[in-house]
């Protein structure tokens, strides 16, 4: 509760602690929704933020706010995505660093979690939705640790475009796209794989991982204002195209992994070596592997390792070593650095 002070001071988040029938659902089906996560009172202030940043009372840093001689609806269409705004905007980096949502993370993907990537979905009535694509195609982890955290700042029905997911496709293969962008990633070791084109297109003639996701039971995943959706990233997804005549589905996405996977990406941008992860912030736990602190100082395990950091330190490393009856038992070694 102290560490939930300090993150929004005013604001107390409980600790959630994920079932093992929650457990069990990510694994078994590739998502999990998490009714009510996220408070309420969090996200008014991020639709507030929203509502600003339409009506251009806000603005993002280095981009344009909508002229003034727009109309309303011109207004309203002005944005569609907006993507790593937690790089220049501290609400952001406070809700991709939300503890509740770190709380679940830490026992899907953790306990050492990475974060990643933030976006930012208006989808206004009459925008298009995402055809059926792989986030660990666009961000690639290693090992294959990727999950994101999906947090409904709207209601999200049918009618506006919420979320689809393959049940069952978290066990397929990332497969490589036959796109223009040039880039490998994708599982390219498996001797059979085929590649697919144009995934993302929401049209299913044209994106071939259509083919793939046929293989399986395709189920809406609707969701209330402060409910998160968390899912792997070789789940095979999309959305539609929002039919209402009156209601946005605006949502903020976090992209997490493992902090002990590396990281060969930044979101188009350059980065020194063979990974980026001394560009992404630690959220939780700890790693071998060098991470960035947080611009605006949100707590995490980054910059605050006494609340967030290592969960079960040991004073001296484990290992197995038989014992007097032959079974394998896990003993203390010696020396902390001794391990033969």
């Amino acid at each position: 509760m102290v560490a939930a002070e300090i993150f929004n001071p005013g604001r107390t988040y409980e600790t959630y602690k994920v079932s093992v029938k929650e457990y069990l659902t990510f694994r078994e089906q590739g998502f999990l929704v998490v009714p009510g996560l996220i408070p309420l009172d969090d996200i008014e202030e991020m639709n507030a933020h929203v509502d600003g940043l339409l009506g251009g009372t806000e603005q993002i840093p280095t981009v344009p706010a909508p002229p003034a001689t727009l109309s309303q609806e011109e207004r309203l269409n002005y944005y569609q995505r907006a993507h790593m705004l937690h790089r220049v905007l501290p609400l952001h980096e406070r809700f991709l660093l939300h503890p509740r949502t770190l709380d679940v993370l830490e026992a899907l993907i953790g306990p050492d979690v990475l974060a990643l990537q933030s976006m930012l979905f208006f989808k206004q009535p009459g925008q298009v939705g995402q055809g059926f694509h792989q986030d660990s195609y666009y961000i690639p982890t290693l090992p294959g640790t990727l999950c994101g955290a999906w947090v409904a700042l709207d209601p999200a029905t049918e009618e506006n475009g919420c979320l689809w997911m393959s049940v069952g496709s978290q066990n397929e293969p990332i497969y490589p796209d036959n796109d223009s962008s040039g880039n490998q990633n994708g599982d390219r070791v498996l001797g059979d794989i085929e590649p697919i084109s144009n995934a993302s297109n929401p049209d299913v003639t044209q994106n071939t991982l259509s083919r793939v996701a046929g293989k399986y039971t395709e189920v809406k995943v609707e969701a209330q204002r402060g409910d998160v959706v968390f899912f792997g990233g070789h789940v095979i997804h999309r959305s539609h195209t929002n039919r209402s005549k009156t209601q946005s589905r605006r949502s903020f996405v976090g992209h997490y992994c493992n902090a002990r996977s590396l990281v060969p990406w930044n979101h188009g941008s350059p980065y020194d070596g063979d990974s980026a992860n001394y560009l992404h912030i630690l959220g939780r736990g700890t790693t071998h592997l060098p991470y960035a602190q947080p611009r605006f100082g949100t707590p995490c395990a980054a910059n605050r390792p006494d609340l967030y950091g290592p969960r079960a330190p040991r004073e001296k490393v484990m290992g197995m070593m038989p014992s007097g009856s032959g079974l394998m038992i896990l003993t203390a070694h010696a020396e902390k650095d001794h391990d033969d």
